[in-house]
């Protein structure tokens, strides 16, 4: 379960984040967005699964990586298999109960 955040003062960029065991929300009304929530609880079952820390270390090696080849912040953010897996998936609400351990590893490029 999900601790939900109201934290505008934390975001300039982004609308909220999955920092376990919390999801940080930039507006009150994404708390009750079900695709966002979603998309940030497949976050928060990848990082459970690396054990938290390394979830952040491969995701930020892996937006280096990305951001040296692709030149763009943007298209590096949407090329980490973590965000590729929650994109992919938010929209399906049955799939973190049917999700296979280490999911995102069928995201990698």
């Amino acid at each position: 379960m999900a601790i939900l955040i109201h934290a505008p003062i934390l975001f300039r960029k982004f609308i909220g984040c999955a920092f376990w065991p919390f999801i940080f929300v930039k507006r009150v009304g994404l708390k009750e967005d079900a695709v966002f929530i979603n998309h940030e609880r497949i976050h928060l079952r990848q990082q459970i699964e690396l054990l938290i820390i390394p979830f952040y270390l491969w995701y930020f090696t892996e937006y280096l990586i990305h951001l040296i080849h692709l030149k763009s912040r943007h298209a590096a953010y949407h090329a980490i298999s973590f965000e590729k897996e929650a994109y992919a998936k938010e929209r399906d609400f049955e799939y973190l109960k049917n999700r296979q351990v280490w999911g995102f590893l069928k995201y990698l490029n």
